[in-house]
């Protein structure tokens, strides 16, 4: 891909978007961030922290300035949080600032990555299956809304689901400019 673009992560937690991120922003030479990296080094305290003495509104109201601020700096790979699409802004300025590739993955691959991180407060539930269902089908329409591509982690290694990204990303380009 011959022109820097901003190329923005969406999807559950779980999906890799931190991970994979990593990995494209060196393929592509661009700055990583993490949407909620962002937002614990600026308050000092992590997410689980924020949830507690804001709730998820407070949360969601300091990511919504974050989203909006990185997505207008210059060219990035951005992981963004799982809940991040719940905004109607958000999507906005994802959608329309960049490329938006939805990493989907499937419950049972959410289980098995996440299931044991106490970082997780959505996850702090004695159902955790049941609320990643619960999530997954009030944020999937969200996802599909937003992303410009819909790219599976579920198979493969992190390599491969990266080459599938970029591949994905170079043609779309040339479709684009062809």
């Amino acid at each position: 891909m011959s022109q820097a673009r901003h190329l923005f992560l969406i999807g559950p937690m779980g999906a890799g978007k931190s991970t994979i991120g990593r990995r494209l922003a060196r393929a592509l030479e661009l700055p990583f961030m993490d949407s909620d990296q962002v937002i614990q080094d600026r308050t000092g305290v992590d997410i689980p922290r924020i949830f507690d003495v804001e709730g998820e509104a407070g949360f969601r109201q300091r990511e919504k300035a974050i989203i909006d601020e990185l997505t207008a700096a210059p060219p990035a790979v951005l992981a963004t949080g799982g809940g991040a699409v719940l905004d109607p802004e958000n999507r906005q300025h994802l959608r329309e600032r960049g490329t938006v590739v939805y990493l989907e993955t499937s419950v049972d691959e959410q289980l098995r990555r996440t299931g044991k991180d106490k970082r997780r407060p959505l996850l702090q539930t004695a159902d955790p299956r049941a609320r990643l269902e619960e999530l997954l089908a009030e944020r999937d329409p969200l996802y599909r809304e937003t992303a410009h591509l819909t790219i599976s982690t579920e198979h493969g290694n992190i390599g491969q689901v990266v080459r599938r990204i970029l591949d994905a990303l170079d043609s779309q380009y040339h479709d684009h400019h062809a």
